[in-house]
């Protein structure tokens, strides 16, 4: 323990301060008092205070990654939202189905990687899109495809993460669901309902209501409520923001509840750059006027753009893997051991009914060669009868 007034200056011995050493006495005991843990200066400076920015370069030099999904009917906007978001074309290439090949269509998944980088930061960032959802006449089990996909990442990663060689390892697990909500009814249809209902505890759904320049202001609100409460109506669990922390400033506090009171986010999307007054802007054209993709006024994409990629990005890839890949690996952990311990009781039970077996084989021997021996004890007895009956015709004792 050193005391107070030592002090490390490099390599070199720390310098004691004599006058520090003398420790006051009560009735005669030396009474040391407590060692400042508070930092005074910077000859006092002990260096942890830079973990953060250790860690911080560490994961600059990495990367990070984020798997996004979008699921909807065809014609939501689905893919122009995607543009949007990201500032790209991934759609480029995609061909459109006529009616007829939609009769019969099932659902597809699609990955579309990307690298995109923002001030020395790099995004590996995987869109899964959902072609033929809802398309079919008979969409019943739609949602089916969507699942499998979902376990089939968990799986690959589960084994990835039991296998010798973990260090560098490919997380293509679904961080993000964006699920396209129609904004033509009046609320969620029976397919919403049952795909959320299915998928709510293996990813994270965030409803969105497609076309919102389809709706007035009045009908945007009324449609955002009836949604909500049906939500609730069918014990459907979506993305929950998490609370603010107590120290943080009142200007976050407010984004934060405006984020939260903006679900389902009612967004538009478009890839068109308008001039207006001088000015550049992304929006659509209409006879009364143009629609700004990036009004706070007009729509909700700038708050689902921050809430995505800004400030919760990180949120909904702890919650998948702390939450939904826990709740997979737990199932499926249980799984092999009731798959092990079934195998287990199969292969007893055979045992046993072959040890069985040969003991209903053996009793049955033993009763045929009881009989066989009976048999013969019944010939020798006639045998013996018909000899004394001979003997007495002869005169001949026989004993």
């Amino acid at each position: 323990m050193t005391a107070v007034g030592t002090r490390y200056t490099g390599l070199s011995s720390p310098r004691v301060n004599h006058a520090s050493l003398s420790t006051p006495k009560e009735n005669g005991i030396d009474i040391m008092k407590p060692l400042k843990s508070k930092i005074q200066n910077e000859d006092e400076y002990i260096g942890f205070a830079s973990l953060p920015e250790q860690v911080h370069r560490k994961a600059v030099k990495k990367g990070f990654s984020f798997t996004l999904m979008v699921v909807g009917e065809t014609g939501l906007g689905k893919s122009t939202l995607i543009n949007s978001l990201f500032l790209t074309d991934l759609y480029k290439d995609r061909e459109l189905l006529n009616v007829e090949e939609k009769v019969d269509k099932t659902v597809e998944i699609s990955k579309k990687p990307l690298d995109i980088e923002e001030k020395g930061v790099r995004l590996r960032l995987t869109v899964v899109d959902t072609p033929g959802y809802n398309d079919a006449l008979n969409a019943e089990e739609c949602w089916k495809t969507v699942e499998n996909y979902i376990d089939q990442q968990f799986g690959q990663y589960f084994n990835d993460e039991s296998g010798v060689n973990r260090k560098n390892i490919d997380d293509n697990r679904v961080h993000c669901c964006l699920y396209f909500i129609s904004p033509y009814g009046h609320g969620l249809k029976q397919v919403d309902v049952k795909f959320m209902k299915q998928l709510h505890t293996k990813v994270n759904i965030v409803p969105v209501i497609a076309k919102a320049d389809t709706l007035t202001h009045a009908e945007i609100i009324r449609l955002k409520e009836r949604v909500l409460d049906e939500i609730d109506e069918h014990g459907i669990k979506i993305y929950e923001f998490p609370d603010c922390d107590s120290d943080e400033d009142e200007e976050f506090k407010k984004q934060d509840r405006d984020l939260k009171n903006a679900v389902p986010f009612a967004v538009i999307g478009s890839n068109t750059v308008l001039e207006v007054n001088g000015k550049r802007i992304r929006g659509r054209l209409y006879p009364w006027g143009i629609v700004e993709v990036d009004n706070p006024h007009h729509c909700d994409f700038t708050k689902l753009r921050q809430m995505l990629i800004s400030t919760h990005m990180q949120d909904l890839k702890d919650i998948t893997q702390d939450v939904h890949y826990e709740n997979y690996r737990a199932q499926h952990i249980a799984n092999e051991i009731n798959r092990q311990s079934q195998k287990e009781r199969s292969k007893l039970k055979r045992d046993s009914c072959t040890s069985f077996d040969g003991v209903i084989d053996t009793d049955r021997i033993l009763e045929q060669k009881d009989e066989e021996i009976r048999r013969m004890q019944e010939m020798l007895s006639q045998m013996q009868q018909q000899l004394k009956m001979n003997g007495r015709a002869n005169g001949t004792k026989v004993k």
